[in-house]
């Protein structure tokens, strides 16, 4: 197939979907437009086998997402803080979900230490933790100045830690969720002991 078609193809699945999606919900596109109301923020990595709203269910307007290579919450990714800023005092969603899955393979180029270039920076602190990735991401995302803010103005929000298997399209949680700074000290106690 050439690049041509290959890009077509694309546009030719868009209509197909659309078709689809009117056929069984004419008003849906009308619907989805005029709404973005999520009650959970989504930050999974990029990998294209995991797709957040199909392997939760969720229709478009539920589910605000952030992904890049592994999962990765990091203070200085102003993409990531922006995010979870937005989806805190703008959206208002209340659990915030980071979510790994097994056969990463951004965490494998960790290990396997073959990194380059912004890669290597990217993920340089998961090839020490690579075991507790996702419990990482967790308190990556617990010190944040937007959810540390919302604990401190006594807002019900939680961080929740899950898996997801690509073998039998199965979500996992991982860790017990975190919802406030005395939890969030528990699990980083919990983690030096590990």
């Amino acid at each position: 197939m050439s690049e041509k078609h290959e890009i077509e193809a694309l546009f030719e699945n868009n209509r197909q979907w659309v078709s689809e999606i009117t056929r069984d919900d004419p008003v849906f596109f009308a619907r989805t437009a005029s709404q973005q109301a999520p009650k959970y923020l989504w930050i999974g990595c990029s990998d294209s086998r995991v797709t957040p709203n199909q392997i939760t269910g969720l229709l478009p307007g539920q589910l605000f997402v952030h992904r890049n290579v592994a999962n990765v919450v990091s203070e200085t990714d102003l993409n990531c803080m922006s995010v979870v800023d937005f989806a805190l005092r703008i959206l208002e969603v209340r659990h915030i979900i980071a979510c790994g899955h097994y056969d990463c393979a951004g965490v494998h180029a960790a290990i396997d230490n073959v990194m380059e270039g912004p890669l290597n920076h990217w993920l340089d602190g998961i090839s020490e933790l690579w075991e507790l990735n996702v419990r990482k991401q967790m308190l990556s995302l617990c010190h944040t100045p937007s959810i540390e803010g919302a604990w401190r103005q006594r807002k019900s929000v939680r961080v929740h830690g899950w898996i997801y298997e690509l073998k039998d399209g199965l979500l996992r949680k991982l860790h017990p969720d975190i919802g406030s700074i005395s939890q969030r000290t528990r699990a980083e106690s919990e983690l030096r002991n590990f």
